[in-house]
């Protein structure tokens, strides 16, 4: 397999990073052909309000920011403009960079400059010169080409995050921003944490006053807890690789940086709060979470992860429930294909079927491209990726010169940035991303509450007849249409003939392998029996790995499981619904239907316990759930989540409360039983 261009994927860490990524580089085998399958939006389970569609500025933005107007402008125009990608997030790398001494090796746009300014003379054995109070060392004019992008694109911005891949080379234990010689140990110098929080929290402002942007999130780390970052040096002693700034930084000094961050951020005055950790998927960034004590995770203002692996999304999903933190996916890319192309459909249905997954099982309230923007010339076949490849989803020559043009350097698209567009044109900020009970669709509410979007990929070699059921609205309207918006290999964004919605449903026949956003108008609100968990009502909850129901236990306040026989202790009413303003992270109170008795959770441990009214946050659990009829329930006090302890079958098996790991003992069936 052919090495890959994004940050994680280091030439002495490819093995690694490759099992970690590989399901990015191919799209899922075609599945049989569905000749039809119903989908039903429900917007009784609204995400918070989505806060849109973004990227990273590097590497793209350092190679191009130089570049002849219409080139770039073409470029702005399509990854920002409202025909193009219409992203609205932007992620500004805040460099590390390399001693003066130190000859470029960096792969294009890689060597991003560094905000400091050192003495004449520093070389790479010079490392204790630099102090963040001293203004002569730093670089106000730094990053030019980067920052080019900073001015065109500040209108179309709502949401600024910085964030680093590298501590400049003088924090670092290595002495170069690729990495250490041991790419498994860390490589932040431990008594740098201070200096590198202010060396973040310095640019970050700085870049604030510059541009007149505000910055809202920092990130301090880019996939720290791997082995992907790595230096090599030549016979001579000059570096060979790695090929991009990356650090290693393990839990325990993260749990370092991140409260002195918070520290430094609030010195310089700034109103952002720290993001992080930027982990390479879901597993690592659990694994990470789970090390850091409370004080550290308070100062925690936003989760960020990356999907490059996609096992425990509904991991992280929970955890950020359990903390009530907003949670992003920060960054992903692929390929999803074979070699270079422009008009294979595999790339852009591989993408869309991963935005589809990555929206229905982590919930994030953002949706982040790695780099939109790819070098061609690395893509091509025969380029520094041996057969070419789809990487982004625009391309174009990292090494155009001030003579070029848009003739003699074209930009290219390809069917990833068509697919994208079904998402980013018609699934907009503020708008409510809302349940839906296929795998092969997302959907959401309009900001106005007034609509809704279904957008539906086919991945199979035949056409698919995809019928909407829009029972679940309050209100739809007699002149309520549904209009579809259709890439395939036919066309692009093809919006055909509007449908009347009859009986409460529309019906229409998508392509083979294509990508269909249903714009629905005329419906809105929430049906009143929509909800699967209503107040007052009684419900049966089954093991989805143990297949049998909660049970009070004989000694009458433990839980168990046992074989379902509709007893009253293996039955609870919905006593109360709580909301925090958005219902994917509304909060319950479960009752035994025995009487008189609820569900809470003491030192760890669920238990039936009488109900006195007062009903403190242990007795509350938060319900989640993808859509395919199955829930996870964390307990606000605890975080943890119910589970069959040891994924345990037996009659009798004890009922017990875990961190969130997206086992099937931890997801629960519900049905409702009311009589």
């Amino acid at each position: 397999m052919a090495r890959l261009t994004r940050r994680g994927f280091l030439g002495v860490a490819a093995a690694t990073a490759m099992a970690a990524g590989t399901q990015l580089s191919l799209v899922r085998p075609a599945a049989a052909a569905t000749a039809t399958v119903t989908v039903t939006p429900d917007p009784s389970y609204q995400h918070e309000k989505f806060e849109g569609w973004g990227t990273s500025l590097v590497w793209f933005a350092n190679a191009t920011g130089h570049y002849p107007d219409e080139i770039r402008e073409r470029i702005a125009d399509l990854v920002f403009g409202r025909d193009g990608l219409a992203l609205n997030i932007a992620r500004y790398n805040v460099g590390g960079g390399n001693a003066p001494d130190v000859r470029d090796y960096l792969r294009p746009g890689g060597a991003v400059e560094g905000w400091w300014k050192a003495p004449e003379g520093t070389t790479r054995t010079d490392t204790d010169w630099w102090d963040p109070a001293n203004p002569d060392h730093w670089n106000e004019d730094a990053d030019a080409t980067q920052r080019w992008w900073v001015d065109r694109i500040k209108k179309d911005i709502t949401h600024w995050e910085t964030f680093s891949n590298s501590a400049p080379y003088f924090m670092t234990v290595s002495g170069y921003v690729s990495g250490g010689f041991d790419a498994s140990k860390d490589n932040l110098k431990e008594d740098s944490v201070e200096e590198f929080a202010a060396y973040l929290a310095g640019a970050t402002r700085r870049l604030e006053q510059a541009h007149g942007i505000r910055v809202r999130t920092v990130d301090p780390c880019n996939e720290p807890n791997t082995s992907y970052w790595g230096t090599q040096l030549g016979a001579d002693g000059e570096p060979t690789g790695g090929r991009q700034e990356g650090c290693h930084i393990g839990p325990g000094l993260q749990q370092k940086i991140v409260p002195a961050l918070h520290d430094a951020l609030r010195k310089v005055r700034t109103g952002a709060v720290v993001s992080a950790m930027d982990e390479t998927n879901p597993t690592t960034f659990a694994t990470n979470w789970a090390t850091y004590p409370d004080a550290v995770r308070d100062v925690v203002g936003q989760m960020n992860v990356h999907t490059y692996g996609t096992g425990g999304r509904t991991t992280v999903r929970d955890l950020a429930k359990a903390a009530d933190k907003p949670l992003w996916m920060s960054e992903v890319e692929g390929d999803w294909g074979d070699g270079q192309s422009f008009t294979d459909m595999r790339p852009g249905l591989g993408l869309a079927q991963h935005i589809v997954d990555d929206l229905r099982e982590l919930e994030p309230t953002a949706w982040v491209f790695w780099q939109p923007v790819e070098d061609y010339d690395n893509m091509k076949p025969g380029g520094e990726s041996g057969k070419g490849g789809n990487w982004g989803e625009i391309q174009v020559s990292f090494s155009a010169g001030p003579d070029d043009t848009l003739e003699t350097c074209p930009v290219h698209t390809n069917t990833k940035f068509d697919t994208a567009r079904n998402f980013t044109h018609y699934i907009r900020p503020g708008d409510r991303l809302i349940n839906v009970d296929d795998t092969s669709s997302t959907a959401a509410v309009t900001r106005s509450g007034q609509g809704a979007t279904v957008v539906h990929v086919n991945s199979a070699t035949d056409a698919r007849t995809v019928t909407l059921d829009l029972s679940k609205f309050a209100a739809v309207r007699g002149d309520a249409t549904v209009t579809p918006v259709v890439t395939s290999a036919d066309g692009k964004l093809d919006t055909r003939p509007a449908i009347r919605v009859s009986g409460r449903r529309a019906t229409f026949t998508v392509p083979a392998q294509s990508v269909t956003s249903f714009v629905i108008k005329g419906v809105s609100g929430v049906a009143k029996d929509a909800a699967t968990l209503r107040r007052g009502r009684t419900y049966e909850l089954t093991g989805v790995q143990s297949g049998k129901d909660v049970t009070v236990a004989d000694d009458g306040s433990g839980l168990v499981v046992k074989t379902g026989a509709g007893t009253a202790g293996q039955r609870w009413q919905v006593l109360e619904t709580g909301s925090n303003g958005q219902d994917n992270r509304r909060s319950y109170v479960f009752g035994s239907a025995a009487g008189g008795k609820r569900l809470a959770v003491r030192d760890d441990v669920p238990v039936v316990e009488a109900d006195h009214g007062r009903r403190d946050a242990a007795t509350r659990w938060i319900a989640s759930t993808t859509g395919d009829g199955t829930y996870t329930f964390v307990n606000a006090a605890t975080g943890r989540l119910l589970e069959v302890g040891g994924q345990a079958t037996a009659d009798g098996s004890a009922v017990t409360t875990w961190q969130p790991n997206s086992g099937a003992n931890q997801r629960w069936r519900v049905t409702d039983v009311t009589a």
